[in-house]
């Protein structure tokens, strides 16, 4: 059984059946010309918000909120808002609340971490100090809030405080395990869940909740919006635990290039992931050993001999078949849905980190 479709999404590492992403599966430029309308508002509306701020506090705001990747959450609120049965405004304001939760995020985390640059430009920290970029988090969490308080139902707010309280707390429990070689994978996945997947997951849910209605209204073939709610979330679950793992995993066999980061800044940070968790749990003691005084005192220069040891217990290869479980998940979650091509635009997401997954260490 998957470790994604067990009872216990913690649970042990197994190497699980591994299906194939549909031929309807849209990719990833397809995905991104038909959410691109969406996305666009979405930025205006993240600009919007940095009115809200007082204007000696504005400049930071708009250098915070001008961070964006892949915009992947946002674009989970338009894909299964649309599958769920349609788009309105409301969405636009989710998905900005939810980018501005994840950015506060990314803002306090380059504190933790030390980290000089993101994305290729010096971050909020190292432009401004430690002590304004706290504070701009804090104000862009609480900004997100206001904005959900906004709806004139509860349900929104709710869910946002719910998952921001989800997210943080996971981030004090990765936080407490730095330099734990003894972690256990159990407890690696619940962070990994709490801190990533949880956001994939509100994006889901929220944008299923907002469709037709706030998903009151029932589909021709007679399945609630509830149903599609619970489903898209659990895809987003998968989706997001699958992205995590594939973070952890390009951090030690991607290019600095692609990563965007320094090859390593796990290490450095003294997080165990999952192929080290792989490598210590298969390894005989003495191979354990090597690599525990690998992570114990790391220095990039002990790099060949980390792959060494990751290459001999094919680390990379087990959590390849790891990801892909979370991802055969990811799709079966989205079994009850009609076909269309916000649909197909989901399962585009899980073919897109399928072969970015496969191009690791090549």
């Amino acid at each position: 059984m998957l470790a994604a479709r067990s009872s216990n999404p913690t649970s042990k590492v197994v190497e699980p059946a591994i299906s194939n992403p549909p031929n309807d599966a849209l990719g990833w430029k397809e995905i991104l010309a038909g959410a691109e309308p969406f996305l666009l508002k979405v930025g205006e509306r993240l600009r919007a918000q940095t009115a809200e701020f007082q204007a000696d506090i504005e400049n930071y705001a708009k250098y915070a909120l001008s961070v964006q990747g892949k915009q992947l959450r946002p674009m989970l609120v338009c894909l299964s808002g649309e599958a769920a049965g349609g788009l309105n405004d409301s969405h636009v304001s989710v998905a900005a609340i939810i980018e501005m939760v994840h950015l506060a995020t990314l803002v306090h985390d380059d504190i933790i971490d030390l980290a000089a640059l993101r994305r290729g430009r010096p971050t909020l920290a190292a432009k401004w100090g430690n002590k304004i970029s706290v504070l701009l988090g804090d104000c862009l969490f609480a900004k997100s809030l206001k904005l959900a308080a906004s709806f004139p139902t509860p349900e929104i707010c709710r869910a946002v405080a719910s998952a921001t309280d989800t997210v943080c707390e996971g981030e004090i429990l990765q936080t407490q395990a730095r330099g734990n070689f003894d972690l256990s994978q159990q407890h690696y996945f619940k962070v990994l869940t709490m801190k990533t997947a949880e956001l994939f997951a509100l994006s889901c849910d929220l944008g299923a909740f907002l469709a037709d209605g706030q998903g009151k209204k029932t589909n021709g073939n007679g399945a609630t919006h509830a149903k599609y709610r619970e489903a898209l979330r659990q895809y987003g679950l998968s989706l997001g635990t699958a992205y995590q793992l594939y973070d952890d995993c390009l951090d030690l066999f991607g290019s600095e290039k692609v990563a965007g980061k320094t090859v390593g800044a796990d290490l450095t940070e003294g997080k165990m992931t999952l192929p080290l968790l792989i490598v210590r749990d298969k390894a005989p003691h003495a191979d354990q050993a090597a690599l525990r005084q690998c992570f114990s005192h790391w220095n990039p220069d002990r790099m060949p001999e980390l792959l060494e040891l990751l290459t001999k217990y094919r680390a990379l290869a087990l959590s390849r078949e790891t990801i892909r479980g979370y991802l055969a998940a990811a799709r079966e979650a989205l079994n009850c849905l009609p076909s269309c091509e916000a649909k197909a635009g989901l399962l585009g997401l899980t073919r897109f980190l399928a072969e970015q997954t496969e191009v690791l260490g090549v």
